[in-house]
């Protein structure tokens, strides 16, 4: 019984498009069917289904986007691969979050485009392989500006197997961002390996990552096959990569190289072909000024660089975070999720977060456990995470520098009056802060000092702030 050919359906406004995607599907034995706008396929998909969707993101009417959202409650499982020419960040980032399966650019390689299709087709269970469809990445959260870079960055390298050098503070979720690149690479179906070289003895890790062989040192009973091997055709995630030794730095160095390496005590060169994706929490370039880093292996690692932002920089982000994981803790505990109420929110928000998202994380789950209701009050909001005891102490602190001022004021000889004096360097602060809390986005400084946007303006231009 012959193999059923894959039916593909295309999206796109412009007729040219269509007519090249049609030509190029059928031409590689696939069933091809075109449609000028959005609403026109969901009309058509209520008694028929394709096996994957290729649609535009700007079309009159409905955008691709919409469809994404629409098809992802109707379909859920269709893969969707979304091709644009307006290729900037809200469209990557959309599509992606819409349930996207893959994201090309325009002008795109046609032959790009049908291994694509293949590639959906496969996941989606048509090829006639066991694969399992690509993991969620639910865990990379973000509508902060320094999160839609990390996902466009993400998007970008979508279909690439380039080196990737990830950096980032402790907890800012290094390793989610290499699971998603991988997820988004040809190398999808084959293993994505983690190693974090600094939670393994330095004389132990050169055998982790190459392997030995039997009677190669002592304690050695049975070859080992070491992560390089593991990872052959996939991903290797190598974290806090500044903290290796300079001699494996060496032995890295040759694998980047030349792809190949020895086992210890072996003789005979393993061949691998294996991504690899490294992160550290150091100043990379400063460790090769100082002589602690290779600086050719440096140059090796860093040929793309994506930078994971602190959770203290992307502020906007806590809310929908703390949603996020408050969910997944009240899973793990099987209990009803909890909600915060706006002054837990504003303290868990104006707190610095030294852990990142990963302090973020464990605060969910405890605050799950402590919180005696439904609703997460400021009181239930630990001193340690600048909960309401930390608040109080925060604003004694300020009244008693708020007098010290004033004493010193009063005492000169030269004394001003107090108001006079305070409210021009109280208001300046106080919109500094609003301005550097909204990334510079006057609308959202004003509505945080509860002032009109021509109040703001008036009030920057009189302090000289422009």
């Amino acid at each position: 019984m012959s193999k059923q050919a894959l039916n593909v359906w295309v999206v796109d406004d412009d007729q040219s498009v269509r007519w090249v995607l049609e030509k190029a599907l059928r031409q590689a034995g696939m069933e091809s069917r075109s449609f000028d706008r959005a609403e026109h396929l969901l009309d058509a998909i209520e008694t028929e289904s394709p096996d994957v969707l290729i649609t535009d993101v700007r079309m009159p009417g409905m955008s691709g986007i919409t469809l994404l959202q629409r098809l992802q409650d109707s379909r859920p499982g269709l893969p969707i691969i979304v091709i644009t020419a307006h290729s900037d960040l809200d469209n990557a980032v959309a599509a992606y979050k819409g349930g996207a399966f893959e994201y090309l650019p325009k002008p795109f390689d046609i032959d790009e485009a049908i291994e694509l299709v293949s590639k959906a087709a496969h996941h989606n269970g048509n090829s006639g392989g066991e694969a399992p469809p690509p993991q969620a990445i639910a865990s990379i959260i973000g509508k902060a500006p320094a999160m839609q870079e990390v996902f466009r960055s993400i998007g970008r390298l979508a279909g690439s197997s380039m080196t990737v050098l990830i950096t980032g503070e402790s907890g800012t979720g290094k390793e989610l961002v290499a699971r998603a690149l991988h997820q988004h690479s040809p190398r999808a179906d084959k293993p994505f390996i983690a190693l974090n070289t600094s939670a393994i003895a330095a004389e132990l890790l050169e055998s982790e990552l190459f392997g030995h062989e039997k009677g190669s040192f002592t304690g050695a009973d049975a070859r080992r096959i070491g992560r390089f091997e593991q990872a052959d055709g996939g991903t290797l995630f190598l974290d806090e990569i500044g903290d290796m030794s300079a001699a494996l730095q060496t032995r890295l160095l040759r694998v980047l190289a030349e792809s190949e390496f020895y086992r210890v005590g072996g003789q005979v060169p393993i061949k691998v072909d294996v991504r690899v994706i490294a992160a550290t929490n150091q100043d990379l370039a400063r460790a090769v000024k100082e002589s602690r880093f290779r600086e050719d292996l440096y140059h090796r690692l860093n040929v793309i660089r994506i930078n994971t932002p602190p959770l203290r920089h992307r502020r906007e982000d806590i809310p929908i975070l703390l949603q996020h994981y408050l969910g997944e803790a009240a899973q793990e505990l099987d209990a009803p999720a909890k909600s915060i109420d706006a002054d837990a929110l504003n303290a868990l928000q104006a707190y610095d977060w030294p852990g990142n998202v990963r302090q973020l994380v464990n605060a969910s789950r405890r605050l799950m456990v402590t919180a005696p209701g439904r609703v997460i009050t400021a009181q239930d909001i630990p001193a340690e995470l600048g909960g309401s005891e930390s608040g109080r102490q925060a604003a004694q602190e300020w009244t008693r520098s708020l007098v010290t001022w004033a004493e010193g004021q009063v005492s000169g000889e030269d004394s001003a009056a107090l108001l006079e004096t305070a409210v021009p360097l109280f208001e300046k602060t106080l919109i500094e802060f609003a301005l550097a809390r909204s990334h510079g986005c006057r609308q959202e400084a004003a509505k945080l000092l509860g002032w009109g946007r021509n109040t703001l303006a008036r009030k920057m231009k009189a302090l000289q702030l422009d």
